[in-house]
């Protein structure tokens, strides 16, 4: 090994204090710890066996498809938790026609993982047969889930509050002087959707003094795609909107599209509001006004959540939300004849 004035000098510690970290002494901040790690790496020298940390484990970390930015978002997270509480992750990423959730799990079970974490999964979809979660929880699997709701299952899920986020962006839009405002949401049979629904509606009622059917009437549902925002958007163009919000950035970002195979202008001539604050989207043109969803504060509750049960401390099985956040950005302006 290096002597201890090269790591040292590369790690910006004293000598001594290299001592103390290379013998696992006490006495050493876990920041200087880290510096004298990362100085044996640039150094190209092999730590110590005794400094080699051992994993907990295996935690399984099942996502949808990754062509949503929201979801590789989650996915990062997740894995930083787990690896600094010392777990590996085994990320299992779904796609259309391809592995199935339960497959997924089968093979996780296989590899003795020693926990699972489910996002936005089958666990959202209020059509779907939970028995899988079920046997989970009897053998004693912990298990974490996000974003959806199974009261079938005695287990945590941790979820963004879609009632608060539509009550943001409503509000955002009505304060900038709109009066006609839609929402671009997927299908009714997803438990996040149906929230975001429901929030709208009470949102619009509150708000603007519309009665149940009318709020009602300005939901379009559609896919959760740019292709399936796009649709929605024109939907709700041509019945009047100027303003839009939308059940996630992708479908944002449809509707922009939307709006502007109409001839129209995003936000001149309508305002558009996404959800999530995935990665880049405040760089579209126009840079996306959109609800953020608290994935740092889920992801570090679902992983706590797993390694409490793992360590024979489980939390109590229900439902945690989250508030999420309003950014503004410049996809929102003021309404027709609005002089906000």
């Amino acid at each position: 090994m290096g002597t201890l004035t090269d790591i040292a000098g590369e790690a910006g510690v004293s000598e001594a204090t290299v001592s103390r970290v290379l013998n696992d002494k006490p006495g050493v901040s876990e920041g200087a710890r880290q510096a004298v790690l990362v100085a044996l790496d640039v150094l190209g020298f092999e730590r110590p066996a005794k400094l080699r940390r051992r994993s907990g484990g295996l935690v399984g970390l099942v996502v949808p498809e990754l062509d949503n930015p929201i979801f590789p978002a989650f996915a990062q997270v997740i894995e930083d938790a787990l690896a600094r509480r010392r777990y590996t992750p085994v990320l299992c990423t779904q796609s259309p026609g391809g592995i199935s959730e339960d497959e997924y799990v089968e093979s996780l079970l296989d590899h003795g993982v020693a926990g699972i974490i489910f996002v936005s999964g089958r666990h959202a979809d209020t059509s779907a047969d939970h028995e899988r979660y079920r046997s989970l929880v009897e053998r004693g699997m912990p298990v974490a889930f996000i974003n959806g709701y199974a009261e079938d299952v005695d287990a945590p899920f941790l979820s963004t509050d879609d009632a608060a986020a539509m009550e943001l962006a409503v509000a955002h839009l009505v304060q900038l002087g709109h009066r006609r405002i839609g929402l671009a949401t997927g299908p009714a049979r997803f438990v996040p959707s149906r929230r975001k629904r429901a929030g709208f509606a009470r949102a619009l009622q509150r708000l603007l003094d519309l009665s149940d059917d009318e709020a009602v009437s300005w939901v379009e549902e559609g896919l959760f795609t740019v292709e399936g925002g796009a649709a929605a958007a024109r939907s709700l163009v041509e019945r009047g909107a100027t303003g839009i919000v939308c059940a996630s950035d992708l479908m944002a970002m449809g509707a922009v599209r939307g709006v502007r195979d109409l001839g129209l202008a995003v936000p001149d001539d309508v305002s558009v509001v996404g959800f999530d604050d995935s990665i880049l989207i405040g760089f579209l043109d126009p840079p996306l006004t959109t609800v953020r969803q608290p994935v740092q504060p889920m992801c570090a509750a679902a992983v706590a959540a797993v390694a409490d049960a793992i360590a024979g401390e489980p939390i109590p099985p229900k439902e945690y939300m989250f508030k999420p956040e309003l950014v503004v950005r410049r996809s929102t302006g003021p309404g027709p004849g609005s002089a906000t």
